[in-house]
């Protein structure tokens, strides 16, 4: 009896070294990529080619106005500076790109991945960042784990993305979320916006409890599923009105230093402008149910609101647009979530949006070997309902209002940050190549670990 036992110790402890060395082959596999990858020529040219440009002979598609079927842009010191229909006339050191008819349209924006905090996802934990310990982190700040040596970076801006919102994920509050432009060699050069806002998990029911040992679904009682949602929801609510109380006390320090100095809390530090309503929480919701009490909970914690996922935001339309509260779609390619959804609800939703009045925007919601889909998830919904130009807009301009960053991004504007596309079609199209790409008014070079690849093995010959 004992023999057997220990003979079932031993098989077990054998397979938890199988698996030990499965992973830390992968992890000494990973940072010999890595330095590949670092010590390639896309990455060894992060900072991209400065100077003045101007791009000729071009179908400006400004977004924000009228398209130019035949005119130039300049970019001076990372800044758009002209704008105009005609030919230009060249200064003295301005490097002229003629795209001959090609089109230029102003970067695009994922408003929602990870992007640079994760590289191999469920693979090597040392090269995911997501995620902290715990299910209250508002003091966790995607900013700082943000790699800007991420292979995902050079992929997915060769496709004309330009631009992030990058979060983190996991518990209830899973941290703030940071607005990136994908160029630059530190986390601090590539930030427009370090903390843009605090990503929620918005507490819902759910009976789901993981998969069994054979495999099978396992279920809670609806009852108990309902007093896990609500002492979430107390959790949060709880946390929110501590951080509120924690930024009076330290309010009455301020203007009175005779008052005992509060104790400084990380936590309660990081969360007290979101709670005071001054910088947007984003609630990931997706059913109308969680919707709508995401938005009644946000309104009686007098919170500032953007609904992150939106799968039935259709549903709550109403709501959304009496609150005037925006929604960031990521999931458009998904799977309807009900059997007798229509195939294309979620294709349709972003048009359904439109046509209420409510603020929107596409993105991927996915990691950053995904996020170079954007515009084919924005060609989706202009093939459901959504105008063509609004498509293009959904993942331009208008994540750049929702962000809060239209002043820099999102369209073709004199005094914009010069982040452009040169493409020789349309920028929505899985056909359409990038010929040219400007971040920052820096002109990059196209490429990256994909480009090498194939470079690497197009002309192979098979025996």
């Amino acid at each position: 009896m004992v023999n057997g036992k220990w003979l079932m110790v031993n098989k077990k402890l054998k397979s938890q070294f199988r698996l030990t060395l499965f992973f830390l082959l992968i992890a000494y596999c990973l940072p010999l990529t890595a330095r590949a990858q670092m010590n390639s020529g896309a990455q060894q040219n992060v900072v991209g080619e400065a100077g003045t440009f101007i791009i000729q002979n071009a179908r400006i598609v400004t977004v924000s106005g009228a398209t130019i079927e035949n005119g130039y842009v300049t970019i001076e010191n990372g800044k758009i500076t002209t704008v105009a229909a005609g030919a230009p006339v060249p200064g003295a050191g301005a490097k002229v790109i003629d795209v001959k008819g090609a089109s230029v349209y102003p970067g695009m924006i994922d408003a929602s991945t990870n992007i640079g905090l994760v590289e191999v996802p469920l693979g090597a934990p040392g090269t995911d960042d997501e995620t902290e310990i715990g299910d209250m982190n508002p003091n966790a700040r995607a900013i700082v784990a943000v790699n800007p040596h991420s292979s995902y970076v050079n992929v997915t801006r060769n496709n004309g993305v330009t631009a992030t919102l990058t979060m983190p994920q996991g518990g209830v509050i899973s941290g703030q979320a940071a607005v990136i432009n994908l160029i630059g060699s530190t986390p601090d050069e590539m930030a427009i916006t370090a903390a843009f806002g605090l990503v929620v998990n918005f507490p819902r029911v759910s009976t789901f409890a993981g998969f069994g040992g054979g495999f099978g679904r396992a279920e809670i009682d609806f009852g108990e599923a309902v007093k896990r949602r609500d002492k979430r929801l107390d959790d949060l609510r709880n946390m929110l009105r501590d951080a509120q109380a924690y930024a009076k006390a330290q309010d009455a320090y301020a203007a009175d230093h005779k008052l005992s100095r509060p104790a400084f809390n990380v936590k309660l530090a990081s969360l007290a402008p979101y709670a005071a309503g001054e910088k947007p929480v984003l609630f990931a919701v997706d059913r109308e149910i969680d919707i709508r009490n995401a938005i009644k909970f946000a309104d009686e914690m007098k919170l500032k609101t953007i609904i992150l996922g939106g799968n039935d935001a259709a549903k709550a339309a109403d709501l959304l647009k009496q609150k005037n509260i925006p929604v960031i779609l990521t999931g458009v390619w998904s799977l309807p979530a009900r059997d007798d959804d229509y195939y294309d609800t979620l294709f349709a939703t972003a048009g359904k949006l439109q046509q209420a009045g409510v603020k929107f925007c596409v993105a991927t919601g996915d990691n950053g070997a995904n996020s170079r889909d954007l515009p084919y998830q924005a060609g989706m919904t202009a093939a459901y309902g959504l105008s063509k130009e609004d498509a293009l807009k959904a993942v331009t301009l208008y994540p750049a209002q929702i962000l809060g960053v239209a002043d820099k991004l999102g369209s073709i504007e004199i005094g914009k940050i010069a982040n452009l596309v040169v493409t020789d079609g349309d920028i929505l199209e899985p056909t359409t190549h990038v010929l040219h790409l400007f971040i920052n008014g820096r002109k990059l070079p196209l490429t990256s670990r994909h480009t090498e690849l194939y470079e690497q093995f197009k002309d192979r010959k098979m025996k």
